[in-house]
């Protein structure tokens, strides 16, 4: 049997239903190296195996995460530049695609900066929830690159084309109360009120019937590019199935009998 992996980068762990994934490198403002995007892609493939109904995403210290830790990103001796193409396909190609295809709901809570693919990656998840102190910036022009980790698909379906073309040629910081003002994010909450909203939500989502909630996200995204036709064919094929889980059962129930009902994701 295969020994789990241990974590230098990362922090890890389930309270209950909820899975929580810390960003490990407050040094570095949590950017992401070779071995944090190792670590997080074994812990991500952890959360439904480890009995979680939710996982929170958040980063240790006064930062989100930076995006990608440029120390790594250095000439060769013999002047070869790294091939950033081969690092998106190998890295946050997966991150971003495993993100948005978690078997539970997903949060993002953006404790401070999230800058360049870590915005993304917060965009990746269901809820981005923002302390007021935090901000998101697109730095990829300041370094010559197009965004990328899913930055250019995120942003106009979530901002339109307008701002999210300013957002990413100007490089400007956006604040967290005006992302959430814009519909980049779900909310911003005060610092003083960040842990205990994420915290509430978290238990929220986890009590929830989390098997809907997936199709829900699915659907949702799956509406961005199909004909109302389709989506409609969408939407009988989930209920279809949704209609033949416990859960489903449960909920109806519950109405007919008065009382809270008790989830089970199944």
């Amino acid at each position: 049997m295969t020994a789990p992996m241990r974590y230098q980068t990362i922090l890890y762990g389930v309270a209950g239903p909820v899975a929580r994934v810390t960003l490990n490198r407050p040094e570095r403002l949590n950017s992401f190296n070779a071995a944090m995007h190792a670590e997080l892609r074994d812990a991500l493939g952890r959360v439904a195996a480890d009995g979680a109904r939710v996982l929170v995403l958040t980063g240790a210290g006064r930062g989100f995460c930076a995006g990608q830790d440029l120390g790594e990103r250095q000439a060769a001796p013999d002047g070869r530049r790294p091939d950033l193409g081969e690092s998106i396909e190998r890295n946050y190609r997966p991150l971003v695609l495993a993100l948005t295809a978690m078997p539970v709901p997903t949060i993002a809570a953006v404790n401070g900066v999230a800058a360049g693919a870590g915005a993304s990656i917060a965009l990746a998840c269901d809820l981005v929830v923002a302390a007021k102190s935090a901000s998101f910036i697109q730095a990829f022009s300041r370094l010559g690159l197009v965004p990328d980790s899913g930055a250019t698909w995120f942003l106009p379906r979530l901002v339109g084309s307008a701002r999210a073309l300013g957002l990413a040629l100007l490089g400007e910081r956006l604040p967290a109360e005006q992302a959430a003002a814009w519909g980049l994010i779900w909310r911003c909450v005060e610092d003083t009120e960040f842990e205990a909203t994420i915290e509430r939500m978290a238990a929220e989502l986890a009590a929830a019937p989390t098997r809907g909630l997936v199709r829900t996200r699915e659907a949702m995204r799956a509406a961005a590019t199909q004909t109302l036709e389709a989506q409609l064919d969408l939407e009988r094929d989930f209920q279809r199935e949704l209609g033949h889980t416990a859960d489903y059962a449960e909920g109806v129930a519950a109405f007919a009998e008065k009382r809270a009902p008790r989830f089970t994701g199944r």
